[in-house]
């Protein structure tokens, strides 16, 4: 009797464990396995199938300017704002120079000695830094070395081989590092020293994925689409409105087209073989437009918002937004670079940082692989420029994004279901508006009861009414 008793009360500790393991919460974004590229090559997910829609920000100087105090609230910040990615230069000068007064090459490209005893050295404060955005779920999208260094002679082929080799070894186990190669330059200048520095880090580290982060107005698409290392495309948009050209002569794009993020997605998507693309660099709140000129008129929450809604909704697999002085943590005794006026922490409430979440929301709330871009959705012409309407799907739902809030012609017969309900989604703040049972097999005719104007933008939800990925009486979308 004694043992019958002991063996049920084994079973039953075997039996609690199981169901406590299964049930246990996910704490991480990796706890659900590393990332990989989805099955039809146009998305993030987790090993175990959980899809990645990547939130990035810009915190582009952080190695450099801030100390730890200031990078755990800075990475915190990020996560209550939803935020999985940040983008960080991990050398912006040869060498770099960081809060505490450390050189990140001592020795140059010899990095046998680089952990100094009783020295808390650059690379000790990026490891701070990796471990502090572990515990906050986030990846840190690692630009090894910023272009322009490298376009300058500052680092050649073999120094990349011993640098990416020095990166691979130090940060192969961590569960939140992606590799960005390149770094605000276009891929054939010093393309050998990119290729070298991308295979030195793969042939250590072949758990972690990889891309190439180009010029303004580029995409690595054009460059590196059949690189072995590149695991997805980047773009950078760029800073410019339309017809700001400046007389480039590397100008990539057609004239009066620079605001339209949504081509390079297109053109991407369109080559083989297909890789996920995103917009790693938009125009950024708060910043002049074009740059260089600190009396233009600066972007704002409204154009930071169209980029990503332009973008995703064009077949990006997720999108990273950028504030000027957030980028550059300018706080007192740091200069400004572009005209940045405002202290970095002061700018965690501007509007746009704060609206990047509901993207990642609306996304995330419905199947999310058999996700594709379908103009098609457009009945009849659709808008230009600020007009333009951007629209994608799955097989049961649809969604049109509208930045001046025109009216639209929308073909309802793109998904499936006889009926639909509809839904205005507000990317200012999250809120849903449900505007009614419609027919789902005929062009409709809808227009947001709003002034034109840009900024009053507005997403179009169209679901097959068997389906309930949002209920009618939902004023925000589930928690996810």
């Amino acid at each position: 009797m004694k043992n019958l008793l002991v063996n049920i009360l084994f079973l039953l500790l075997v039996t609690i464990g199981n169901i406590s393991a299964q049930t246990k919460p996910v704490l991480h974004p990796w706890d659900n396995g590393k990332l990989k590229v989805s099955e039809n090559h146009r998305y993030l997910q987790h090993e175990n199938g959980t899809p990645f829609f990547w939130l990035g920000d810009t915190g582009w100087l952080l190695p450099e300017r801030l100390n730890r105090d200031e990078a755990d609230y800075y990475l915190s910040e990020c996560s209550k704002r939803g935020y999985n990615v940040v983008q960080i230069q991990t050398i912006n000068d040869v060498p770099s120079i960081n809060a505490y007064g450390q050189s990140s090459m001592p020795d140059g490209f010899n990095f046998r000695e680089i952990n100094k005893k009783n020295t808390y050295g650059y690379w000790d404060h990026m490891d701070y830094i990796m471990k502090a955005a572990e515990k906050k779920g986030i990846y840190i999208a690692m630009t090894c070395i910023w272009g322009g260094q490298v376009s300058s002679g500052k680092m050649n082929v073999k120094e990349a081989e011993s640098y990416g080799k020095f990166l691979g070894e130090r940060y192969k186990n961590s569960p939140n590092i992606i590799w960005l190669i390149g770094g605000d330059i276009r891929g054939d200048v010093k393309t050998e020293v990119w290729e070298a520095l991308a295979r030195s880090i793969k042939s250590v580290d072949k758990n972690h994925l990889m891309t190439f982060h180009p010029r303004g107005r580029t995409s690595s698409a054009t460059w590196f689409n059949n690189a072995e290392w590149l695991d997805f495309n980047m773009f950078q948009s760029g800073h410019r409105r339309y017809g700001q050209r400046k007389g480039d002569g590397d100008y990539t794009i057609a004239e009066n087209t620079e605001e339209d993020n949504w081509r390079y997605v297109e053109k991407s998507l369109s080559v083989t073989p297909l890789k996920p693309i995103l917009d790693g660099e938009p125009s950024y709140e708060d910043i002049p437009q074009g740059l260089h000129d600190f009396n233009e008129v600066r972007w704002n929450a409204n154009d930071v918002r169209r980029y990503a809604y332009w973008s995703v909704f064009a077949g990006s697999f997720g999108h990273t937004y950028g504030h000027n002085s957030i980028m550059q943590f300018m706080k007192p005794g740091v200069s400004g670079s572009f005209g940045a006026k405002r202290y970095w922490y002061d700018c965690l409430e501007d509007p746009g940082y704060n609206q990047m979440k509901y993207l990642k929301a609306l996304m995330l709330s419905f199947p999310f692989f058999d996700r594709i871009p379908d103009q098609g959705i457009i009945a009849g012409q659709n808008g230009e420029r600020y007009d333009r309407a951007i629209a994608t799907r799955g097989s049961d739902y649809l969604l049109v994004y509208i930045y001046s809030g025109r009216p639209m012609q929308i073909d309802l017969s793109k998904i499936s279901g006889a009926t639909k309900n509809c839904w205005w989604f507000n990317p200012k703040n999250g809120a849903l508006e449900y505007i009614g049972e419609f027919e789902g097999t005929k062009t409709t005719n809808f227009q947001i009861d709003v002034a034109y104007n840009s900024g009053n933008d507005r997403v179009l939800i169209a679901l097959d009414t068997t389906k309930d990925y949002i209920k009618k009486g939902a004023i925000v979308l589930p928690a996810k």
